[in-house]
């Protein structure tokens, strides 16, 4: 599409449910009541002058531009704060109206630099464009430097810039940054022609302040005061293309403004029903690692790993990789190859690879990282509900009154839909957190938790069973739901086991930590305060107990009626940004698309007909099973499409020893990154600003990701897939991602009813869309179950095996910060390092100081698995006895210090309880110099004249 800009209506739309008919400048307009002036005017095609109003946040009325003529009203009032009313008479273009106009637009020009040509807003300023609108031609007050507190640009921080003299002090970056982000980071200080926008105190610039880039202000601003360094430098867009961003699980919808090939600028579309124009720091501006010279665009072999690797052309590279693992297959058998699929690429590639697995590999070992993080949910969820993914659309936390936030941590893994949370608290919701750790949601500037359960690492099950215990025992449970839509002998069966008194809050106090008279006033907040939302994290399922927990959530949502209308429900916050769509398309080894089991003949028949080959009947293994089998000389081949098993999966030296044990590993990937230093075929990947697919959120929201620009290594991932399967005898012949949809729409009942077409129609659908919701189903569970009746299970609280004790007193949890991703392969070669350039250790002053440790010294964390060291933060975030880092820097490989420990039900790795010590160190370990050096040697590239990745 060509560059044009989505309109603004000025104010937000008008939420009541009746129509107003008025009169603008002679014609008949009719609009929701509660609308305002100005926006039922542009809505009608006109459009009236203004510089304060946007719509994306509320009406302010300060420029004085908008100003309008009521018939039988005194005066020139505002049309952004004026609401419609029936049978009102509005003239927005009269001689008086301009000229009242005219001398105000002069006023701001008198304080402006008319610089225009020479202004990267050039042609792209709505000061401009208002000035011309209102036909100033003239200034007869002269312009002598701005007179605002200070002139000097600020350049502080890495993506945008601030330039005081260009401001005209309309506050919309002020009201944007309250309203829309929720941060609170910018004010006015000073008044009249002395006023300006500061970011703190006079000593904070943009960078230092408590700003998170989320870029709302940029935006919001009408002038060049707050503008894209990109934009600076390479001007203005000449074309766009919409499309969803790639990194966490909310989906953000972006216009990607582009200067032929070059992309200049991610502006949040206003349509994007999963962020509704709102962004944080990665979507918005961490887009530079797609050109980062770091990456990976030819392909390359080699025949051992000890070998540098050899850039060869894509033939050669296509059929080295296909020769071997058909060598493999002829040797050893089918099962003794497998591969992973990416929850970052697109459903129709996960598709593919999953499919080339079982039907041109032969066999069922497919896997996805979903593994190492939601695999309970699919469980958990399945079991109660019926289906694996959570229940709500984001618009539905707009109806919550109270909110439970269990093992999430959402301003910082999925800031945009956290911003939404915080408007809702700033309305009145009540919220309720649980977690370990005193995260930013337990109180932050005009929020604050009314519960706060800080719960020993691995006791959610305890947590949450002692929060029934109060709802059952004190008759809080809505027993009419329960009887109408869920199993009642279960449930019986569940409330008798929850009422047990060892089961209260006072007996599971000693091994929750949780006060007793916190958790249930937090449980008879959830039960009796009107509609309550769970949303959950990683704290949830990364634990020997995941799946238990979030069968207890499930529980708990059952108990009270919070299944099936807006404003409820459960949520899992999934974090990368298709780890949904991975689970959806059958990258599970027991699963087939559509969460459909493999030993089902019927569904298996369906398959097998479509596609022309034998299934394997039996379940395949799961990711550490195939890193087992490899050790054990069984297991010898295996693909991986876009993940970083090395960096991200538990247990680090067992992982490379899985890996080492292979004949054949292909990673397929952007970055030579560390599992690729044990790979023998390196097939270069596509960004998601080079490809065309769908992504599915968090929300079930399937959305189309569009082709910004031309993949740099030649082809989309699905097509580098297809070249390998083709060279195995697959004889596919897609020639669209489009193509590959409409065949998970013919074998995906959850899909029947989603083809390209209708997501180029309507913008995004979430599954099921089928025959019984053709328009897609936002909220899930309204009439009954997808089992039918819900189904309450008894979870038992079983303390983890792994166990503090006099060697290892520590428990260490783990999880993200907002300006990194995953394992930070792209983040990590963007700006965004200024904030987050090292993983760091969070330490309790109390546990610090009784080992000698203070802010920034080196630490050695070390458990029964392994060590590592890292600098320490003293912080009382986290409880005395917990310590807490994040996994995104391979400088660190955190991941080599946690166990083998997993969810009894699916593998999930227990990430979140590992016992350690911390102890004073002088710098990185031995192992992570060893470490350092191994990876240097194994990313070798011959005659390539480039240094290896870091």
């Amino acid at each position: 599409m060509g560059y044009e800009k989505q309109p603004d209506f000025g104010t937000p739309p008008g939420i009541g449910a009746a129509s107003v008919t008025l009169t603008i400048d002679g014609r008949e307009v009719t609009v929701p009541e509660g609308t305002s002036v100005m926006r039922a005017a542009r809505e009608a095609g006109g459009d009236i002058p203004s510089l304060c109003a946007t719509d994306s946040i509320k009406s302010f009325g300060s420029c004085r531009m908008c100003l309008v003529e009521i018939e039988g009203r005194k005066g020139t009032p505002a049309s952004c704060t004026t609401p419609v009313e029936a049978g009102m008479v509005v003239q927005t273009q009269t001689q008086r109206l301009a000229k009242l106009r005219r001398g105000v637009m002069e006023l701001y020009i008198s304080d402006h630099p008319l610089d225009c040509l020479t202004c990267s807003a050039n042609n792209d300023c709505e000061l401009q464009d208002t000035a011309a609108e209102v036909g100033l031609r003239d200034v007869r007050y002269g312009y002598e430097g701005a007179n605002h507190l200070g002139t000097k640009p600020d350049l502080s921080n890495p993506y945008f810039l601030f330039a005081p003299d260009k401001c005209i002090v309309c506050s919309r970056c002020v009201r944007a940054c309250d309203e829309v982000q929720g941060t609170f980071a910018l004010t006015v200080d000073g008044r009249g022609f002395a006023s300006a926008i500061s970011a703190g105190t006079k000593a904070d610039d943009f960078l230092s302040s408590e700003c998170v880039s989320c870029g709302a202000c940029v935006q919001a601003c009408p002038t060049s005061a707050l503008m894209e360094k990109s934009v600076k430098q390479m001007g203005k867009p000449e074309r766009s293309v919409v499309t969803t961003c790639a990194y966490c699980g909310v989906g953000c919808t972006f216009r990607a403004e582009m200067k032929g090939e070059q992309l200049v600028r991610m502006v949040p579309w206003k349509d994007g029903k999963a962020n509704r124009g709102h962004s944080c720091v990665k979507g918005r501006f961490a887009w530079g690692y797609a050109n980062h010279q770091d990456r990976i665009t030819r392909p390359m072999i080699r025949d051992s790993i000890e070998d540098a690797w050899r850039e060869v052309n894509w033939e050669e590279a296509i059929g080295f990789a296909a020769e071997r693992l058909q060598a493999i297959r002829d040797r050893h058998g089918p099962r003794a190859l497998g591969g992973i699929t990416s929850s970052r690429c697109t459903n129709e590639e996960t598709f593919l690879v999953q499919k080339m697995i079982r039907a041109v590999f032969g066999t069922n070992n497919v896997d996805t990282c979903a593994r190492v993080c939601h695999s309970p949910t699919g469980y958990g969820l399945k079991t109660t509900f019926g289906t694996s993914a959570g229940t709500q659309d984001f618009d539905s936390v707009e109806h919550s009154d109270v909110i439970l936030v269990i093992g999430a941590n959402p301003t910082d893994g999925h800031p945009v839909f956290a911003s939404r949370m915080k408007r809702r608290l700033r309305k009145g919701a009540k919220l309720i957190v649980i977690d370990p750790r005193r995260i930013d949601l337990v109180r932050s500037p005009h929020i604050e938790a009314a519960h706060h359960l800080p719960l020993q690492p691995g006791t959610n099950v305890a947590v949450l069973t002692a929060m029934a215990h109060v709802i059952v025992t004190e008759g809080l449970a809505d027993e009419e739901f329960i009887r109408a839509r869920c199993d009642w002998d279960e449930y019986q069966d569940w409330a008798r086991f929850v009422a047990d008194e060892r089961h209260s809050p006072e007996a599971l106090e000693a091994v929750t930590r949780v006060p007793a008279d916190d958790l249930r006033g937090a449980a008879r907040l959830f039960a009796t305060g009107g509609n309550a939302a769970i949303y959950y994290g990683l704290g949830v399922t990364e634990h020997s107990q995941g799946s238990s927990t979030v069968m207890a959530i499930a529980n708990l949502a059952m108990a009270t009626g919070n299944i099936g209308r807006p404003g409820v429900g459960v949520n899992p916050l999934r974090g990368q940004n298709n780890v949904q769509g991975s689970c959806d398309m059958g990258s599970f080894p027991h699963e087939l698309p559509g969460y459909r089991h493999i030993s089902d003949s019927a569904v298996r028949q369906q398959f097998e007909g479509d596609w022309g080959v034998t299934l394997d009947p039996e379940p395949g293994l799961r990711i550490p099973n195939m890193l087992d089998a490899a050790v054990d000389g069984v297991f010898k081949a295996i693909y991986i499409q876009g993940e970083d098993i090395l960096q991200s999966d538990p247990n680090t030296r067992h992982v490379a020893a899985g890996l080492e044990a292979m004949e054949c590993v292909i990673v397929h990937d952007l970055f030579l990154n560390e599992t690729a230093a044990y790979a023998h075929v390196f097939l270069p990947g596509s960004t998601f600003l080079e490809k065309n697919g769908t992504f599915t959120n968090a929300e079930r929201r399937i959305q189309p990701v569009r082709k910004v620009m031309e993949p740099a290594n030649g082809y989309e991932d699905w097509q580098v897939t297809q070249l390998l399967a083709n060279a195995m005898g697959a004889g596919w012949s897609y020639d669209h991602p489009s193509e590959i949809l409409d065949e998970i729409a013919r074998l995906t009942p959850s899909f029947a009813g989603v083809s390209w077409d209708m997501l180029e129609r309507v913008g995004s659908v979430q599954w099921p869309v089928n025959d019984a919701f053709p328009d897609g189903s936002p909220v899930m569970h309204a009439d009954g179950f997808v089992r039918g009746k819900g189904r309450f299970v008894v979870t038992d609280y079983v303390p983890t095996d792994e166990k503090t004790g006099p060697r290892f007193p520590l428990l260490l949890t783990t999880g993200r910060i907002l300006s990194q991703y995953n394992v930070g392969a792209q983040t990590r070669r963007t700006a965004n390092t200024v904030w987050h350039e090292e993983d760091l250790l969070e330490m309790h002053p109390v546990d610090a100081e009784n080992r000698g440790l203070k802010d920034g010294d080196f630490a050695r964390l070390a458990s029964r698995t392994g060590e590592t060291t890292l600098r320490v933060t003293v912080t009382d975030r986290v409880a005395p006895g917990v310590v807490y880092t994040t996994f995104h820097h391979p400088a660190t490989q955190a991941n080599v210090v946690t166990t083998d420990y997993s969810d009894w039900a699916t593998n999930c790795p227990e990430y979140k309880v590992t016992a350690v010590q911390v102890t004073a160190s002088n710098g990185p370990s031995e192992w992570q110099q060893d470490y350092a050096q191994e990876m240097q040697h194994h990313r070798r590239i011959e005659d390539a004249g480039k240094e290896p990745a870091e």
